[in-house]
């Protein structure tokens, strides 16, 4: 088994880094794209190391990137890892740093406790112009309807008027006629 060569890596080299959790690490990964190879640096915590030394050894990687976490897993022996380096080591009492994912969301939770929400922004004149348009057609629209609620009362106001005169004038009719009957009886009364 001494001879076989699982990677094409310097496997003693990887060795003896000795990345272990609580470090500071930079991996420098190998990308390849359209036929190039680009090397992209990701920097973060070592939350844990699985596997020991065997050729399966892991390491998981956390940062935050733009206040989102970020966890990679990268195989400790691949051969699209060109390098990796220790930036800061600190002292840690736990094998596996998985904790550190509630923490820091708790201390996100207790900033948000301290933030205000805020409803300030600068409007784009696009938007602007766009809005007083709709404003001043909400404004037409609106006007039209008052004018055609103030002309359907004018109407209704002109026919109770129209209905008031047509009962005032029957009712004087119905007076004038009973006044009439009541003249005519009376005379008749006389006679007799």
């Amino acid at each position: 088994m001494e001879g076989v060569e699982i990677t094409p890596v310097n496997i003693k080299k990887r060795q003896k880094i000795g990345i272990r959790s609580g470090d500071t690490v930079r991996v420098s990964q190998k990308i390849q794209e359209k036929g190039k190879t680009r090397i992209q640096v990701f920097e973060g915590l070592v939350l844990s190391r699985k596997h020991g030394n065997e050729p399966g050894a892991t390491f998981t990687v956390r940062k935050v990137s733009s206040g989102v976490g970020v966890e990679k897993i990268f195989p400790l022996y691949s051969p699209m890892i060109d390098k990796i380096e220790i930036v800061r080591r600190s002292k840690v009492r736990r094998a596996k740093l998985y904790f550190i994912r509630d923490k820091v969301a708790r201390e996100i939770r207790k900033q948000m406790r301290n933030m205000r929400m805020m409803d300030l922004s600068t409007g784009s004149d696009i938007e602007e112009k766009e809005s007083a348009k709709v404003a001043s057609e909400a404004r037409a629209i609106e006007d039209s309807k008052a004018e055609e609620e103030a002309e359907a009362k004018a109407k209704t106001k002109k026919q109770e008027a129209e209905v008031k005169k047509a009962e005032e004038k029957t009712k004087t009719e119905t007076e004038e006629a009973k006044a009439e009957e009541v003249k005519e009886t009376k005379p008749e009364e006389k006679k007799d």
